[in-house]
């Protein structure tokens, strides 16, 4: 049986090839079988110096969307309206053409805003899509860009943006290292890390076990990483920025503090927070106010401790307070660059420093209908329902969504699933009919993760080792497939030739020069700056990946983004938002709050039609506590209404004590078929997603979307 390192396998080929998974931040390296060029086994790779061999199912798993008979492999064409609609495939350059007429034709009649645009969280993934995508994105010139950046992480890029100076400048837990690992509303035994790519926590944290470290998490649910917690604490949501503040004012109030010299506002820091307590947090929380001193006295003790907040305090109305006083318990325990703490990454290929990705900018212009201000040129995706069907200039009257579902993974999901209906024009660039692309005229698939080469420009900035690993395409681009950066590059450079109004030739040129040139050349071009060593002959000739070291200490101040290499601790946007916290009364009465949650075996809105993922126990219910249950009448297994203020979903209940009691949970939704129909399976209430009853007006400062903490009813 051979090895082949380099290269598509030829049809016949059988023996091992390396790749990688880049279904989700861990970026883990993959061993392939393969058996006359299909693939037959996947296994992780032990020599990989990041992923260490760890695999998840849906690593496993990824060699099934490349055979999914759901899979578009030509472009298609809509014929027919709602449940009549019909796909036809037809032939690239019809499809191009037609997409280009579609969105041309808004521009010239409405203008450049009339185009809205969606970037769903693929996107982030793929090589082709960092190099090409953003670019075309520009071409658009249009106001009315959306991603998933604002129904997940938005407060973090925020924050960066305003302490830093940078929006992807986020120091990571030094997880191999610490000894005292604080995670708010995280679930890493599930997600492999989130803006922190942590391939093979469970050996991880057995680790920080091993060397007498421990793991502390606050969470509204008993989630898989809670349960191998050295300690959980049940957390009632959105009340999150009431404990952390809590902590910091322990450590202000007790003297626990060691901040670096080049920390400014740390006297405003101290005021603001005074009056945050910890009995304070109490009355909110439900998390005793002894609990909050003890944890934050604890962490300011530990050798080498690192806070970290994720989904579950991004997603809900105080998103960037939570963030922000993260940071600040890294900072004023001096744990900010030292070992064991948080430190900043040094990838080969450094997207902040080389300027790949902009520092950010907040509030140049606002959302057309409710004044909701952009952050890095986007707006947040919970206006985007208004924006089409809200009448007047700058009206969406087209959009193109490239690898994202929006209507299954935004806010009143069922609200945006109306108002595209009512387009005069949609496109997608995506490999499935689903929820969202069938409201398209046309639809682009490009070739999938096996079929092009990868590097991973965004994850190897937040990985907890520096590691560089370059992998080409392992199996054969089809004939007449095209990769996602050509469909790119064909999509920009048609539209404009379209446009009444044309950018200048000079500036066409540029744009053309700049999508012809492949994402692999680019690649090769930046490692040679980067000046690591790492490059593409030597990433070629060492494909499992070369390892660059621990995250360093030591690199700040010098790398801090803002000019002056100072951090901003008391950003005023930040600190003028404590008002609103300060407004928030403690709850009364058993009204239910409801919050999302993810499974190991899920892969965000999509690859729910893998039988391999998602054969084996149910995974759908609406988990509630026994107490609350009861309260309500009903019993365990149970069809209930579940309410909110924008919509509501019949779902089987599953009594479990792993929720906090007047916490509800429901996942994110069960994929679709060919029709873009979401798939039922073993009932009629299994395809529900919790974006049926989250809220586009319950928002962070920011505008991110607030998905955890949101009121509903729960009835028979």
């Amino acid at each position: 049986m051979g090895i082949l390192t380099n290269g598509p396998v030829p049809d016949d080929f059988t023996g091992k090839r390396l790749g990688v998974c880049n279904l989700c931040e861990a970026i883990c390296g993959l061993e392939l079988t393969i058996e006359r060029g299909t693939v037959t086994g996947v296994r992780g790779n032990p020599d990989d110096p990041l992923s260490r061999g760890h695999v998840c199912p849906k690593g496993v798993a990824i060699a099934d969307i490349h055979a999914d008979p759901d899979r578009l492999r030509r472009p298609v064409r809509r014929v027919g309206e709602g449940a009549d609609a019909t796909w036809v495939e037809i032939g690239w350059d019809e499809a191009l053409d037609r997409v280009a007429d579609g969105l041309a034709a808004a521009i010239n009649d409405h203008g450049r805003d009339a185009v809205g645009i969606y970037l769903g969280n693929p996107n982030a993934h793929s090589l082709g899509s960092l190099t090409h995508g953003t670019a075309m994105v520009k071409t658009f010139r249009t106001r009315n860009k959306f991603s998933a950046t604002s129904v997940d992480q938005l407060p973090h890029q925020f924050l960066a943006h305003l302490m830093y100076g940078h929006q992807l400048f986020l120091p990571i837990p030094d997880i191999d290292r610490t000894s005292y690992f604080l995670v708010f509303g995280a679930n890493p035994m599930a997600s492999n890390g989130s803006l922190m790519t942590v391939p093979d926590f469970p050996v991880r944290l057995r680790e920080l076990k091993a060397r007498g470290g421990r793991m502390v998490v606050f969470d509204p649910r008993r989630t898989e990483t809670a349960r191998v917690a050295s300690e959980h604490h049940f957390v009632r949501p959105g009340t999150d920025a009431f404990v952390l503040l809590a902590m910091v004012q322990t450590l202000l109030a007790e003297g626990l503090t060691s901040p670096a010299a080049y920390v400014d506002g740390l006297d405003v820091v101290e005021r603001v927070v005074a009056d945050f307590t910890p009995e304070l947090a109490e009355a909110h929380s439900g998390v005793p106010a002894e609990e909050v001193r003890r944890v934050a006295r604890d962490f300011a003790a530990a050798d080498g401790a690192a806070a970290y907040g994720r989904v579950g305090v991004s997603t809900h109305a105080f998103g960037t307070v939570c963030q922000w006083a993260v940071q600040l318990l890294n900072l004023l325990t001096g744990n900010l660059d030292r070992a064991g703490g948080t430190l900043v990454t040094t990838p080969a290929i450094d997207a902040v420093g080389l300027g790949l990705i902009g520092r950010g900018h907040h509030d140049v212009w606002r959302s057309r209908v409710r004044g909701l201000p952009e952050f890095g040129g986007e707006l947040p995706v919970s206006v985007l329902r208004e924006e089409i069907e809200t009448p007047g200039e700058g009206q969406i009257r087209a959009m193109l969504t490239l690898a994202g579902n929006p209507v299954l993974s935004t806010p009143d999901g069922a609200g945006l699933d109306r108002a595209m209906a009512g387009l005069d024009f949609a496109a997608a660039i995506d490999i499935y009919v689903n929820e969202t692309t069938r409201h398209a005229d046309v639809i682009l698939p490009p070739t999938t993760a096996l079929e092009r080469d990868h590097y991973d420009l965004v994850f190897h900035v937040l990985a907890v080792r520096d590691t560089a690993r370059f992998t080409p395409a392992v199996l054969a681009k089809p004939d007449g497939a095209l990769h996602d950066w050509e469909i790119y590059r064909e999509v920009a450079l048609r539209t404009q030739a379209r446009l009444r109004t044309k950018p200048p030739l000079g500036k066409r040129l540029q744009q053309r020069l700049r999508l012809s040139v492949s994402p692999t050349v680019m690649v090769a071009a930046l490692l040679q700056r980067g000046g690591s060593g790492a490059t593409m002959r030597r990433l070629r000739a060492e494909p499992a990946g070369v390892d660059l070291g621990p995250l360093r200490t030591g690199q700040l101040p010098e790398r801090i983004p803002h000019r002056s290499k100072r951090i901003d601790a008391a950003p005023a946007l930040v600190v003028a938002d404590l008002e609103r916290l300060r407004a928030v009364e403690a709850p009364q009465g058993d009204d239910l709050l409801l919050i999302g949650r993810r499974h190991q075996r899920d892969c965000n809105s999509w690859m729910h039609n893998s039988e391999r993922l998602t054969k084996g126990k149910e995974r759908h219910q609406l988990l509630i506590h026994p107490e609350d249950l009861a309260a309500r009448g009903l019993s365990d297994g149970a069809v209930a209404t579940v309410a909110s203020r924008v919509g509501s979903v019949r779902v089987e209940v599953l009594a479990t004590e792993d929720m906090m009691r007047g916490v509800v949970s429901l996942p994110h939704g069960y994929g679709h078929g060919r029709d873009g129909v979401r798939l039922q399976r073993a009932n009629a209430v299994a395809g529900v997603s919790i974006n049926d009853l989250t809220d586009p007006e319950l928002l962070d400062m920011t505008g991110n979307a607030a998905f955890n903490g949101v009121p509903v009813t729960v009835t028979a």
